[in-house]
C-alpha cells in the first residue's frame, strides 16, 4: 500500500488513471496556504465514485492521494506547456485555476521545492504507472490507458464560454489508433451529452507521454464538466440523480474503447 496513490490490480488490458484525484496536502504546505488554497478546489471530486464500473470491467486504477496544489501529475517534470500562448496552470501551481493566489505570501517556490514534490509524489505516481502499463502489455500484447479527468464547466480564464460536457482528448491522435477513437466518437452523437474530440483537451502530459499505439499502448483522455454529476462550488457535494445519468454514458465509452483495443488483438 501507497501513501502517494491508491491502487487496484484488474485482469482486463484496461488501465484506468486518476491523477488529479487527490486532495491530501502536507500540513506544512497547508500552513502557508489561503482558505481557498485549502480547500484543494481543482481536484477531480468524486471520480472514483463515478468509475466504480470499473471492476465489473476487469480494469486497474491508479488513484492519486495528494492534491494537484501540491504537484500536478498531469504535468511534464520539466514545466514544459501543454498549451502553448494559453494560461498555464504549471507543475506546482501557485494559483488556482480561476486566477485566485494559494499562498498567503507572493514568495516563488523553491527550485528545492519543487524537485522535493517531484521526487517524493510525482515520480513514485508515474513509476506505477509505467509499471502496469508494462505488466498489463506484457500478459495481453496491448494495454488502453483511460485517464480519467473533469473540470468546472465554466473557466473564463482558461477558456470561452461553457465547455462541452465531454471532452476526449489523444493528442491528435497521436496517443491511440483512429479505429479505437472512432469506435468511442460512434457514441457521442447520441449520448444525451455534448461533446469535442481533441477540442480544448487533447491529453495531457500522461495521454501525450505514454500514448504509443506503434507500442500497442493506445491513451484517451476524457475530460468531463463537473456539472454532468456535481455541484461545482464549495463544499462540492456529488449529485447522485445526475451522475446516475452520465455514469452509463461513461461507462459506454470506455466498454468500447476496450472492446475496439481486444479486437486489435485478435
Amino acid at each position: 500500500m501507497s501513501d502517494i496513490y491508491h491502487f487496484s490490480r484488474g485482469s482486463a488490458p484496461l488501465l484506468i488513471s486518476i491523477p488529479h484525484l487527490g486532495s491530501q496536502i502536507p500540513d506544512a504546505q497547508r500552513a502557508r496556504m489561503t482558505p481557498v488554497g485549502q480547500q484543494s478546489g481543482d481536484t477531480d471530486w468524486h471520480l472514483d465514485t463515478l468509475y466504480q464500473f470499473a471492476e465489473a470491467l476487469g480494469a486497474s486504477v491508479l488513484g492519486a492521494r495528494y492534491s494537484r496544489y501540491v504537484v500536478d501529475l498531469n504535468r511534464s517534470p520539466d514545466d514544459e506547456s501543454l498549451y502553448p500562448g494559453q494560461t498555464k496552470t504549471g507543475l506546482c501551481p501557485t494559483h488556482t485555476f480561476r486566477g485566485e493566489p494559494l499562498y498567503l505570501s507572493d514568495a516563488v517556490l523553491t527550485d528545492d521545492e519543487r524537485t522535493h514534490r517531484v521526487q517524493h509524489y510525482w515520480q513514485p505516481y508515474h513509476a506505477k504507472l509505467r509499471e502496469e502499463l508494462d505488466r498489463i502489455r506484457a500478459e495481453h500484447g496491448t494495454v488502453l490507458l483511460w485517464e480519467a479527468h473533469s473540470i468546472a464547466s465554466v473557466l473564463p480564464r482558461l477558456f470561452e464560454g461553457k465547455l462541452p460536457d465531454l471532452n476526449l482528448g489523444t493528442a491528435d491522435g497521436a496517443s491511440c489508433a483512429p479505429d479505437i477513437l472512432a469506435a468511442i466518437g460512434e457514441r457521442l452523437p447520441d449520448c444525451g451529452y455534448t461533446s469535442a474530440l481533441n477540442g480544448r483537451f487533447k491529453g495531457g502530459y500522461i495521454t501525450r507521454h505514454y500514448g504509443s499505439p506503434a507500442e500497442d499502448i493506445h491513451a484517451v483522455q476524457l475530460e468531463m464538466c463537473q456539472s454532468t454529476y456535481m455541484d461545482e462550488s464549495y463544499p462540492y457535494g456529488y449529485l447522485p440523480n445526475a451522475a446516475n445519468k452520465v455514469i452509463p454514458v461513461v461507462e459506454g465509452l470506455v466498454r468500447a474503447a476496450l472492446a475496439q483495443t481486444l479486437a486489435r488483438k485478435r
